[in-house]
């Protein structure tokens, strides 16, 4: 089964060195375009709505601490030291990243407090208060297929 882990590495493989906060944003819009195209999670580890927009605990324990994140630095954590993904998935990693790696995180954080997701997993919070609800998988195959993470 694919992991937020191999997903991750696959991005930065293809992409190279990142924040950390770009790469959990677009493990999220790849787990978005799975759950609108294709109909089934990419992954199926959660996201939770923390303040700069959606966050894996998972991936978040891998990076913890560090503001970039470099091809290669996940590898250790893959059980085989690379990424398993079919072809499919990465051809659909690769659409996604192809329209957003050019944003920087800050701008991928913006676009996720615009979507419904983000901001209803956060319903009755402040900006600034911490928040660890988890963003449904519903929710964001729900929104995501009426608003295309790929425009």
């Amino acid at each position: 089964m694919t992991t937020i882990t191999d997903v991750a590495a696959y991005i930065l493989q293809n992409n190279g060195t990142m924040s950390t906060m770009k790469l959990e944003k677009l493990c999220f819009y790849s787990q978005a375009q799975s759950l609108s195209k294709r109909g089934v999670p990419l992954f199926d580890e959660d996201f939770q709505a923390w303040r700069n927009g959606p966050v894996s605990p998972t991936l978040f324990n891998l990076h913890r601490h560090l503001f970039l994140i470099h091809a290669g630095e996940l590898d250790p954590f893959l059980p085989d030291g690379a990424p398993r993904l079919t072809d499919e998935e990465k051809a659909l990693i690769d659409v996604v990243c192809g329209q957003l790696a050019s944003k920087t995180g800050n701008q991928l954080s913006e676009r996720t407090h615009a979507e419904a997701p983000w901001r209803d997993a956060r319903a009755g919070l402040s900006p600034a208060d911490p928040c660890n609800r988890t963003i449904g998988k519903d929710s964001i195959a729900r929104f995501y297929t009426a608003n295309p993470v790929v425009r």
